[in-house]
């Protein structure tokens, strides 16, 4: 990290402690999913990290923000991201970590459902960055998708929640994914799910649908609408 001490190790610690508590809820909800729809959910692995990591989808260094890799099904949570949430989010803090644990849970949903792997065949086969990119846009939303969906079944957290709360951490997550992901230019070659893309109003678009009905089947949608519907 950046080299400063003090009260970060007790904050961090707090941080491990949540990360692990929302990442167990997510494992209860989507455990009774799977189930429900006569299938079996295999749990995803979850790293906390402070400086660089290392994956199946390659090197990361700090600075690159949560992300999901498919190739070790692992969520890779950075610390110095979650701090600066708190510092600039305070209290809605909270929810706005659940909210980017549950999206990168999302991913691994995806996986489990073999739409990962399909999707990023199809964006090997594009012929420009930009037809990639609107694949991508897609995969992000179905995972804002699915953390609604989880935000469903585990509403006590979201109770409270206005919806200028909501929006407000949500941009907050994303603004600060999209910065650190300018300050890591060269961790674009990972092929991994970074947090990213997608219009804020895409974004609390398909959230809420998953929030208000915890209707999975809801998301196909989002892979057979047009682009200019999404």
């Amino acid at each position: 990290g950046n080299g400063s001490t003090g009260g970060s190790t007790a904050q961090n610690d707090e941080l491990t402690v949540f990360s692990k508590r929302i990442l167990a809820s997510t494992e209860d909800v989507w455990k009774k999913i799977f189930e429900q729809n006569g299938l079996q959910y295999h749990y995803p692995k979850m790293v906390i990290f402070s400086d660089a990591v290392s994956t199946a989808c390659g090197d990361a260094s700090s600075s690159t923000g949560p992300f999901y890799c498919s190739g070790d099904q692992c969520l890779y949570l950075d610390l110095s991201f979650f701090s600066t949430m708190k510092r600039q989010l305070g209290a809605s803090g909270d929810f706005a970590y659940a909210y980017v644990i549950a999206h990168e849970v999302g991913h691994h949903v995806e996986n489990e459902l073999g739409l990962l792997s399909k999707l990023h065949r199809q964006m090997d086969q594009c012929r420009s960055e930009a037809e990639a990119n609107k694949i991508s846009v897609r995969i992000e939303l179905l995972a804002d998708f699915y953390a609604g969906i989880w935000g469903y079944y585990e509403n006590k957290t979201f109770k409270s929640l206005e919806d200028g709360d909501l929006e407000e951490a949500i941009n907050c997550a994303h603004q600060i994914g999209d910065d650190y992901l300018q300050k890591s230019a060269g961790y674009r070659q990972i092929r991994a799910e970074a947090f990213t893309h997608g219009t804020s109003q895409q974004r609390m678009k398909w959230l809420k649908l998953g929030l208000t009905t915890g209707d999975i089947s809801k998301g196909n949608q989002i892979l057979s609408l047009p682009d200019n519907q999404l």
